[in-house]
């Protein structure tokens, strides 16, 4: 193989599908400037709420070329996660992306194969692999490289297969051939900001996280706020609303990443089971899932806010 840019980035467009993903994009590796001011403003806010370490590494964020000296290019990638079933919509609600396992995991695997199929390609280069775990705006290099627009809701929105997607990316030391942005889709529908039911999406393309309900079951470590238990419309970990109601993902696919399917007690718990769920049911079922994050008692803390139970026992 040559190691021109194009040649090198027909590579690694190669390999993301070979590994999986299902859409990739290559930015040129720039200082986010427009993305910092909002970040800046979005901060002073305080709509990170308790996520504090959304204030660290501040230049880093906005510019990787901070976070990795010599850093030339951002390859971001789409990694399709809408489930084929999904839990019975009258108990409490696990959010889709946790259905299955620790995305962190799975996709960290799929980038170091693909960082080490390049070095034999191509020789000995800079490379580092990011998955929501490093202070890297996913949503920002994904717009840029052309893999869908920045919805209403503020999730990344593919014409072609919505927004059900895990975003990551390759920052290399490499010159490569780059993608360019592509228009803003979605008009003057706003079936997402009249759906959320907390009003986290405070204005089109603003979310203030800490009124959010994934903030609310998985970031806030303490008491839940005073609201009506109906408020969170039986979600027990994370939220899928604004999502569920956009029209654009009348076009997502179920996934083909086995690791991701849910265990399959998951499918079949009944309200009365998630009311009785003991330490050694979670750890059953949750044992590679991202819901580990809230950890048994978080879990326990949000299912007793929900009362356990909606609608019926079934």
């Amino acid at each position: 193989m040559g190691t021109s840019p194009k040649e090198i980035s027909n590579f690694i467009r190669s390999k993301a599908v070979e590994y999986g993903f299902s859409y990739c994009g290559i930015s040129k590796a720039v200082e986010l400037t427009n993305e910092a001011k909002e970040l800046e403003q979005w901060l002073n806010k305080g709509q990170n709420g308790e996520m504090k370490w959304m204030e660290n590494y501040f230049e880093k964020r906005v510019d990787p070329r901070k976070l990795m000296p010599g850093a030339k290019s951002v390859v971001s990638f789409m990694l399709n996660y809408y489930p084929e079933k999904k839990q019975n919509p009258n108990v409490p609600q696990i959010s889709k992306y946790a259905y299955g396992e620790d995305y962190h995991f799975v996709i960290k695997r799929k980038l170091k194969s693909i960082l080490m199929d390049l070095e034999n390609e191509v020789g000995q280069f800079e490379g580092r692999a990011f998955v929501d775990s490093a202070p890297v705006m996913d949503k920002a290099w994904a717009r840029k490289s052309g893999l869908g627009w920045v919805g209403k809701h503020t999730n990344i929105i593919h014409p072609k297969a919505g927004s059900y997607f895990f975003l990551c990316e390759l920052i290399l030391d490499l010159e490569l051939e780059y993608d360019g942005p592509i228009k803003d889709y979605c008009g003057t529908c706003t079936a997402c900001i009249d759906a959320c039911p907390t009003d986290a999406i405070v204005e089109p393309y603003k979310v203030d996280g800490s009124k959010c309900i994934s903030y609310f079951t998985i970031e806030l470590k303490g008491a839940l706020p005073a609201l009506n238990p109906q408020t969170f419309e039986n979600w027990a970990f994370g939220c899928d609303i604004c999502q569920d109601v956009c029209p654009w993902n009348r076009f997502s696919k179920p996934h083909s990443e086995s690791t991701f399917d849910p265990h399959p007690k998951l499918l079949e718990m009944k309200n009365v089971e998630w009311k009785d769920i003991t330490q050694e049911v979670f750890s059953e079922i949750f044992k590679k899932s991202a819901v580990k994050r809230t950890k048994f008692e978080g879990l326990k803390r949000n299912l007793r806010f929900l009362g356990a139970t909606s609608k019926n026992d079934n």
